[in-house]
């Protein structure tokens, strides 16, 4: 049999999938057809909720450039299966950046992306002879296309795809594109918009409808109406509209918001340059990669994805970072090493504008245009993959919603039990078979409760608001229970863990090689004609908007400390004078009226400075620099600033002072941000135009040394308590930062994520290099005595406080540190080594903001429930990967986050967590409580189904909607607990605790409805009921007053003595089970605070009291109950008081005692140290003994922890080796340990690792 192998696309991708070919198959869909028919529809709505069965059923396999029909499959975990149907395109090129005769027309004029559809065979005519088919199909808002070339589908992204380089996209893409080629390509890119079309209520409707839940409760309404329970079904329908009604206007409600977020500005004029050098005004929707596009002086909101090759921009990005801080665009280098490389969107980022920024204003020249080339359009650009990101979201992989599917299909086993059985005694007892069919469906609609979703549903909502009132907002609600099982959060330094802003502390110059003494003041008059405040007065990206600084926090305080003045240049004073500078910085003493009144003094002042060009901050390179020249000086200067470490390797040996390194680590350690300054002065000869295009590179090399400025970055004051608490609760924090090393330890140390008397071991690791392999060295932060290289190493310590309480904790007081460089190398050299180094890093420092990404995936590998808490400010990609990720930015980067928080502190994490922990718990107590009202339910069904009785149409209606909806929803208004326990709530319903609770609480339900049952049948005035019937010694008169209303009952046997009894016992059955289940501290407040609650519970039991020991007639026909003694309804009350005695019993003594605490939570006691007296040591022993006794007897003895960073955990407690020792190094070539984690590939490239390190000598 010939394998069906599939291809991929989007290979190595977040959205790569597996590709299967079909074509329709004539006999397929035949017996299809057939089947649809006989299952009355049933069949069609299989198909429609699995699209794997729909294609394979209806087509056979072939090849993918034979298809008709395409299947795929997700390659991640979820395994998701999509369906797409092929259609054809008509062109007159191959490919969108085929090169054209202009003469060339297009097929009908095709710009309308061609055909909607192909035949059966997808092989039509050619409208023209020119005119090429091309294959292509829609996925996710992404069209593919295919490529005979690699014989598979591909994404044409835009520009990126041919690998242009710079140089050449100054040379051949900046006269634009004829209108010819421009619509050629259209066909391929379509229109240039982000399209979220808002669907219709009907189209959301028929979605909504053919659920599977709202399938299940059509049929079983369809059931109850044929068995004449109108009222009951008529309740349903009612809930069910409502319900719908809900979910459409929600869904709507979202649709509408992202629709009116994108195209708010989606649709803007504007200037398009073409070939001729004509400029024409189009419409941004139809602008197409390749297109060159003026931007305005006034600026403008970015229609696309644009790379800048003419003039400077001023942008604001806060809708894809979240950082509201303007930042500087220059243009595209056309010269040097830098313009040879091919153009890349993320390296290139400084020169790219991006979709749906706001340009503020642009920096021109005299008669020239700021022009920018368009890379990508549509849903390629940035902003369309952060909405693909929202309209197509990952599903949420959590254990609590696998386990309430096998719940369910336990309750449907159950149910299948029950149906047998009744179909069995149907038979028996000779009932017709229209009945046996009715009653035998309709223990199934018992046992799988119909209002389960919405019930679950609810707690999560509470919480929502809950989160709401405390400024934290929620896109995603299904989160909020996965924020319950966070064991580890991630977080950003600058602007979460501490202030945004810095604070000047001081600058110390370096002369002569040495450092002079710190300076609190550089703008002081001796200081201000000295290149050190030069480069703090230029060296910088501020600009002017409306008459206001403004720019990177930084900058502006470093800039205000100097006290100079910065003045932009406007159109006419740039083409007075020739020397172009568009901004100027003066010393505050020519700020004065005579200077504005005469420009020409500006010549005759040395003091101005001129900004010529700029090289703005890469976080990659750590740095940015600046050409200047101060007027009336023939040659220009560069000054450069950035990270000490970067700054000092550039410079000139001699100049850095010899005691850099440890000046340094004196800062660094106590927290302060350091940066360093450099200046190199230029040739005369340089001229404006040959500094446009010079090689940053080649500028920034050979500076000399100018010192360090030192800024105080301040903790917040929430920041200590709230780690300490995330501490107290057992639960991991780590440090991710872009910011220095011994900074980011200095603030972990500070705010008591690292305590004191932890060490902190630096992992250094450098790439193979010549005939030298890979290497790690192990330095310990504290006693380091080897100076450190011009390169700072970055240290990132994890805190480890595991929260699986089995691991020995008093001697693991240590924490490694990794920078971003590091990281890198061991991912890709050392995979081996990076689960073991991670269980113990707490601080990552020098991290790009895709490694923060990366960190988040390999912590998620190891069994991490992580949690990121970030400003918005490159975090968008691990707040979005993280399990639960916070922004505390509410700026439109913010969709990116789950959740986003109004307070500008991390106080948010535990709320969230809190509110997490609740809602989990509730939505355990919810799932158990309707387990039990359907468990209840069924158990008297089926007792009265063996005499042939049932419950009847008011009591269904009485409890589901009387008691279960009232209790179930009241139930989940438990607030949460005020703090945050040591231990997590269990992740999922099959569990020992959860399992035991149910399975106890259905057998002392099933003993009290049975005793119940068979006691009524010994009573001596027992008898089969009739109307005539006079148990209570009612006279004739009044009985007969009843016959008319209980005859049209009698056919269904409702009205009987084991009937009134079992519907009084599980009435109360349900309300006991709902006090017993609705539990509250350690998680959630206690139940006697929840008066809503306490409420409906307390008016029900006395209502229930009051129709049993005080029967009135009128209840009495509404319920279909029976009258019986009162002798008989004070047992009944006495049963209903045992039963809630042994429920209480069960559920506290054996579930929360013996169960939870002493066999599920032995064994993380066994390996915790423990720290006991003389005096207390035999209740130990006693305490020991008995959790072994039972922990061996429920087989929980030793068992090993599930989750893989447990498992590691344990088996470092065996390593002698581990941490390794201080100065020691580990090579790639070294033998691997025996520690290994089977979860992360290894690098065939690369050597095996070493793991237990030699001490060897640095």
């Amino acid at each position: 049999m010939k394998v069906k192998e599939a291809k991929l696309i989007n290979q190595g991708m977040e959205d790569e999938m597996e590709v299967w070919g079909y074509r329709p198959c004539l006999w397929k869909k035949v017996l299809v057809g057939v089947g649809v028919i006989c299952s009355g529809g049933l069949l069609l709505l299989l198909l429609y909720w699995l699209p794997e069965w729909g294609v394979k059923g209806t087509c056979t396999y072939t090849s993918l450039r034979d298809a008709h029909t395409l299947l795929f499959r997700t390659t991640d975990e979820f395994k998701q299966w999509f369906r797409a149907r092929v259609h054809v395109l008509v062109a007159p090129g191959k490919k969108p950046f085929d090169s054209l005769d202009l003469q060339t027309h297009l097929p009908n004029g095709d710009g309308d992306h061609g055909a909607d559809a192909i035949d059966e065979e997808h092989y039509g005519k050619f409208p023209h002879g020119l005119a090429t088919q091309i294959l292509y199909f829609t996925l996710h808002s992404t069209r593919y296309y295919w490529d005979d070339e690699h014989q598979n589908f591909l994404v044409y992204k835009g520009l990126e795809d041919v690998n242009v380089s710079c140089a050449e996209i100054h040379s051949d893409h900046s006269a634009g594109l004829s209108k010819t080629l421009q619509d050629y390509r259209r066909l391929f890119f379509g229109e240039n918009e982000i399209a979220v079309r808002v669907p219709s209520l009907f189209k959301l409707l028929i979605k909504e409808v053919l659920n599977p839940f709202y399938i299940f409760q059509l049929f079983s309404i369809i059931l109850w109406s044929a068995d004449e329970y109108y009222y009951y079904a008529s309740a349903i329908v009612l809930m069910s509209v409502i319900s719908i009604a809900t979910s459409l206007y929600t869904i709507r409600q979202q649709y509408v918001m992202l629709h009116a977020m994108v195209a708010a500005h989606s649709v803007v004029r504007v200037s398009v340059c073409r070939r001729n050098k004509d400029i024409e005004q189009a419409l941004s929707t139809e602008l197409v990669p390749g297109d060159v596009i003026t931007i305005p002086a006034n600026g403008m909101i970015m229609p696309c994805d644009a790379v800048l090759f003419h003039g400077t921009c001023i942008v604001n990005e806060s809708m894809l970072t979240g950082e509201s801080v303007p930042v500087t665009k220059t243009s595209l280098p056309s010269l040097g090493e830098e313009a040879a490389g091919n153009y890349n969107t993320e390296e290139h980022k400084r020169h790219t504008l991006f979709c749906g920024t706001h340009v503020i204003q642009t920096r021109f020249y005299t008669g020239e245009l700021v022009k920018a080339l368009v890379v990508r359009t549509g849903f390629s650009t940035e902003k369309g993959q952060l909405v693909r990101s929202i309209l197509y979201p990952k599903p949420m992989d959590f254990k609590l919603y696998r386990d309430a599917y096998l719940f369910l299909l336990c309750l449907v086993g159950v149910a299948g039990i029950g149906f047998i059985y009744t179909i069995i005694l149907s038979i028996i007892n000779k009932v017709p078979a229209g009945t046996i069919v009715i009653e035998s469906l309709d223990i199934i609609t018992i046992t799988v409760p119909p209002a389960l979703p919405a019930a679950m549903t609810a707690g999560i909502v509470f919480a929502q608001r809950r989160l709401k009132h405390v400024g934290i907002f929620c896109i995603s609600p299904q989160r909020i229970n996965i924020c319950g099982q966070l064991n580890l959060v991630c977080f950003d330094k600058t602007g979460t863990l501490t202030e945004d802003g810095l604070d000047l502390w001081g600058i110390q110059r370096a002369q002569d090689g040495s450092f002079s003494p710190p300076e609190s003041e550089p703008a002081k008059e001796s200081l201000v004609n000295t290149a050190f405040v030069a480069c703090m007065a230029t060296c910088h990206s501020l600009t002017k908007i409306d008459g206001e600084l403004s720019g990177d926090p930084l900058d502006l305080k470093m800039f205000s400390a100097t006290g100079w003045i910065l003045e932009e240049s406007t159109e006419e004073e740039t083409a007075l004078h020739n020397p172009i500078m568009p901004t100027v910085v003066r010393p505050p003493r020519l700020n004065t009226p005579e200077v504005h009144q005469n420009s020409s003094l500006i010549h005759n002042t040395s003091g101005d400075i001129g900004i010529v060009h700029q090289f703005p901050f890469s976080s990659t390179l750590q740095r940015m620099s600046v050409v200047v020249r101060r007027l009336g000086k023939k040659h220009m200067d560069a000054f450069l600033k950035g990270a000490p470490e970067v700054v000092a390797s550039l410079c000139k040996q001699h100049t850095v002072p010899q005691g850099f390194t440890e000046t340094l680590e004196t800062y660094t350690r106590q927290g302060f941000r350091v940066i360093a300054l450099a200046h190199r002065q230029l040739e005369s000869k340089l001229s404006w135009h040959k500094v446009q295009s010079l090689s940053r590179d080649l500028l920034e090399a050979n500076m000399e040394f100018l010192g360090l400025i030192i800024m105080q970055n301040k903790i917040k004051p929430a920041t200590a308590g709230v780690l300490h608490e995330l501490h107290q609760a057992n639960i991991r924090t780590v440090m991710v930062t872009g910011d220095n090393m011994l900074t980011a330890i200095s603030v972990a140390r500070d705010s008591g994520m690292i305590r004191p008397q932890e060490k902190v071991i630096v992992a250094d690791a450098v790439p193979p290099k010549d005939s030298c392999p890979a290497s790690i060295t192990w330095h310990y932060a504290e006693n380091s005595p080897q100076p450190v290289r011009d390169h700072q190493t970055v240290e990132i310590n994890l805190e480890e406080e595991t929260c699986d309480k089995r691991v020995l904790q008093g001697e693991q007081s240590y924490h490694f540190a990794v920078s971003g460089r590091a990281f890198a190398v061991i991912t890709k050299y050392f995979p081996q080594l990076v689960p073991k180094l991670l269980l113990k890093a707490t601080v990552f420092a020098r991290m790009a903001p895709d490694q923060k990404t990366q960190l988040v995936e390999v912590l998620q590998g190891i069994n991490y429930i992580v949690g990121m808490c970030g400003d918005g400010a490159n975090d968008c990609g691990a707040l979005k990967r993280a399990h639960s990720g916070v922004s505390l930015s509410e700026l439109e980067a913010s969709v990116a986050s789950p959740f986003t928080s109004s307070t500008s502190d991390i106080s948010c994490v535990p709320n969230l967590i809190r509110e997490g922990r609740a809602a989990l718990i509730t939505s355990f107590c919810v799932f158990k409580f309707m387990a039990l009202y359907s468990m209840i339910q069924y158990l008297s069904v089926t007792l009265l189904y063996s005499i042939l009785s049932n419950l009847g149409d008011f009591q269904f209606l009485f409890i589901d909607l009387l008691i279960i909806l009232i209790v179930a929803f009241t139930m989940s208004l438990n607030p949460a607990w005020k703090e945050l326990v040591w231990h997590r709530p269990p992740s999922g319903l099959i569990s020992g605790p959860l399992l035991c609770s149910v399975l106890t609480q259905i057998l002392c339900s099933l003993a009290f409805q049975v005793l119940a049952f068979l006691l009524v049948q010994q009573q001596s005035w027992y008898e089969k009921w009739t109307p005539q019937s006079d148990a209570c010694n009612i006279s004739q008169s009044n009985l007969s007053n009843d016959v008319n209303v209980t005859t049209p009952h009698d056919d269904k046997n409702i009205r009987n003595y084991e009937n009134t009894s079992l519907f009084y016992v599980s009435s109360f059955q349900y309300l006991v089970v709902a006090i017993v289940f609705s539990k509250g501290k350690p998680f959630r407040q206690p139940a006697y605070k929840n008066w809503p609650f306490m409420l409906s519970c307390a008016g029900l039991y006395f209502f229930f009291l009051f129709i049993m020991l005080y029967p009135m007639p009128a209840i009495e026909s509404f319920l279909e109950t029976v009258c019986v003694p009162l002798d008989w309804r004070v047992t009944l009350v006495i049963i209903i008081i045992g039963n809630a005695a042994v429920s209480f019993i069960l559920e506290i003594l054996i579930v929360d005692v013996i169960l939870w605490k002493l066999v599920f939570r032995a064994n993380q006691r066994a390996n915790r140290p423990t720290e006991s007296t003389a005096g207390d040591s035999q209740q130990v022993c006693n305490d020991r003994w008995g959790a072994s006794f039972l922990s061996w007897l429920f087989c929980r003895r030793n068992k090993p922890p599930r989750v893989l960073y447990g498992q590691l955990l344990l088996e470092l407690q065996e390593d002698a080796d581990w941490p390794p020792k201080p100065s020691s190094v580990t090579y790639t070539c070294d033998p691997l340990s025996s520690i290994s984690d089977p979860h992360m590939p290894a690098n065939p490239n690369t050597a095996q690792t070493k793991l237990k390190a030699p001490s060897l000598p640095v």
